[in-house]
């Protein structure tokens, strides 16, 4: 694939990538409260929310590793346009 290494290198890269995305997304989604399904017996708006986590700061991460995915994932687009197939 080039001076990065080979096909199977890119690949595997390409996968830890996306794990990384997914869990930092994940962790910005349960910082915002997103998702959350009802409070019991309190009212949202007797609740306070504090976020444990900076998430503007995950979201700029998850920005970061989707850029790092798109990046790889043409560098292995274009090798497999690039290669001659066997006949």
């Amino acid at each position: 694939m080039g001076p990065d290494g080979t096909l199977t290198d890119a690949l595997a890269r390409r996968d830890v990538l996306r794990l990384r995305h997914s869990v930092v997304t994940a962790a910005a989604d349960a910082a915002a409260g997103s998702g959350e399904r009802g409070y019991g017996r309190q009212l949202r708006s007797e609740l306070m929310m504090l976020s444990a986590l900076p998430v503007a700061e995950l979201r700029g991460q998850a920005d970061v590793l989707a850029r790092q995915i798109r990046e790889v994932d043409v560098r292995i687009q274009r090798t497999n346009w690039e290669v001659d197939l066997l006949d």
